[in-house]
């Protein structure tokens, strides 16, 4: 059986599937579709290598069949379709509060243990949420990034009727705009990439090119000057960063998605000062995200095959991440792990 292995920066070497067979609490899984996520992305340009065992099949944003369960295994059977939620918790800590999905000795299973890139792959059987029938597989591996969407709403707790920004239309971002959509509030999206700004507009959303417009004055007009009740950024850019304190209102929220590391980017504190906003992180997601995702996905508000960019099988997975690099307008790129 074929595995994909990140062996250094820039590079993918197709090998062998290490068959694991479950032991006592465990599944083994014939993996479906793995999406390629931003975190991956990383890992290729060697970001992450102090922290990937190196060669290490990487992937998280799975759909699977089971084909094994170890002993004591309940909740799902052979021949389910699942998710999988790919995060190992380990030891409680007092510093966690009981927030094990952002616990100080929590371990990502596809960055810190092997991932899904593979077409066997043997994982706890807690991680596992069961798909319904009429859901494709290939949707199916969209939960997880969907549960990310899931969660951030949650965070930035989104009412009916609230006027929300999402700064940057990529995967991530276009569907937090549509669980927003699920929750009945006015979503405007920002986006800076003019392919991805038309494809966005396509699906219905008002989006903003802040290069062609002036992001605060465009949402002054569309709110009657109500402004923004919450803004997600999950752009990552120092743009994003100073674009969120100038859309959001009186105790407005502000929901931190991107990951901003390496250079600091300066934040207007002032604002949160006189306007009483909020600023929030949003890290992983909960199993609770996982089943609202589970349902939205299953409920058909998200034209999924619109959002596929290319499927390809592991063998071409060189070529898969040299695309992206090639293709900054792309959504969502999936890998085929049985062909």
């Amino acid at each position: 059986m074929k595995a994909a292995y990140y062996k250094e920066k820039g590079k993918f070497e197709l090998g062998e599937s290490q068959i694991k067979k479950p032991a006592k609490g465990e599944v083994r899984l014939e993996v479906a579709y793995c999406g390629v996520c931003g975190t991956d992305i990383h890992i290729y340009h060697g970001v992450m290598d102090q922290r990937v065992a190196r060669p290490q099949v990487v992937g998280h944003e799975a759909s699977a069949v089971v084909a094994e369960v170890g002993e004591g295994v309940s909740n799902v059977k052979v021949g389910d379709n699942v998710a999988v939620r790919p995060l190992q918790f380990g030891e409680p800590h007092p510093f966690d509060k009981g927030y094990a999905h952002v616990g100080k000795n929590l371990k990502f299973i596809g960055i810190d243990a092997p991932g899904a890139f593979q077409q066997s792959w043997t994982v706890p059987a807690y991680c596992l949420h069961q798909l319904p029938a009429d859901l494709s597989l290939k949707h199916g591996a969209f939960i997880e990034p969907l549960s990310v969407a899931c969660h951030d709403v949650k965070i930035g707790r989104v009412k009916e009727g609230e006027r929300c920004l999402v700064i940057g239309g990529g995967p991530i971002g276009t569907l937090i705009a549509y669980v927003l959509k699920t929750k009945k509030a006015e979503v405007i999206i920002s986006e800076v990439n003019e392919k991805r700004v038309n494809m966005l507009r396509e699906l219905g959303f008002t989006v903003v090119n802040p290069i062609q417009e002036n992001l605060k004055e465009r949402i002054s007009e569309l709110t009657n000057e109500a402004m923004i009740d919450c803004a997600f950024e999950v752009s990552g850019s120092a743009a994003g960063v100073d674009a969120m304190t100038e859309v959001v209102n009186v105790r407005g929220r502000i929901v931190m998605v991107a990951i901003h590391g390496g250079e600091k980017k300066k934040v207007d504190l002032f604002k949160f000062f006189w306007s009483e906003i909020e600023l929030l992180g949003a890290r992983l997601y909960e199993e609770e995200d996982y089943e609202e995702a589970i349902q939205i996905a299953s409920s058909a508000q998200i034209p999924f095959d619109k959002l596929i960019t290319q499927v390809d099988s592991l063998d071409n997975i060189q070529s898969i991440f040299e695309t992206i690099d090639n293709n900054p307008a792309g959504m969502k790129y999936l890998v085929d792990c049985q062909v």
